[in-house]
């Protein structure tokens, strides 16, 4: 059913960890599906584990003492191989998400949307933000614009997390067009045997 349009909405734990084949090679085909991700940086879910997204440094059930890893950047994963959308926002930036949500939704191909979001009763309440307006002011204060981050010296970029959108392109085709298209290209070659 070409005419649908796919969305997939994923936590961090399942799309960075479990399910992070899946998002790689929906990428690379460049299949029409718009992601995204809700990450709250926490296995929210399951009584607070880290995840693979989880910054380093902060407590979680897992690592009371700090998260010894450096979190992953799945929007430059899913950029590197092969989306041909992907943005990044947070829910202290509610416009801006929306704003990309919506572009993701009409992009023709794999469109990637990741979005920060509070978790105060796991993340928050270990990592001295227990409420969700904390987590917000947490949200403002870290994040850092693309084309602020242009301006930005290497050490003052340190703690930050990058918004905006990244990359977008329409050259790549489309998988599932492609993939019908060849069907037709074949139906219409074929030497009369089923082939």
């Amino acid at each position: 059913r070409p005419c649908l349009r796919v969305v997939v909405l994923a936590g961090d734990g399942d799309l960075a960890a479990i399910g992070w084949n899946h998002l790689i090679h929906a990428a690379r085909r460049n299949v029409g599906i718009t992601c995204v991700c809700f990450n709250n940086g926490i296995y929210g879910m399951t009584s607070g584990q880290y995840s693979p997204l989880t910054p380093a440094g902060f407590r979680t059930a897992t690592a009371p003492y700090g998260h010894l890893e450096r979190e992953f950047d799945l929007c430059r994963l899913v950029q590197a191989a092969g989306a041909t959308y992907v943005a990044r926002s947070t829910t202290y930036h509610v416009h801006q998400t929306i704003e990309y949500v919506a572009r993701a939704l009409t992009h023709d191909g794999f469109s990637f949307v990741e979005v920060l979001t509070q978790c105060p009763t796991y993340f928050g309440r270990r990592n001295r933000m227990a409420d969700t307006v904390r987590m917000l002011e947490w949200f403002r204060e870290r994040a850092v614009t693309v084309a602020q981050a242009g301006r930005m010296k290497p050490e003052e970029l340190r703690g930050r997390v990058l918004i905006g959108e990244f990359h977008r392109t329409e050259e790549v085709p489309e998988y599932s067009r492609s993939y019908r298209d060849l069907i037709a290209r074949l139906s219409g070659e074929g030497d009369g045997d089923g082939r």
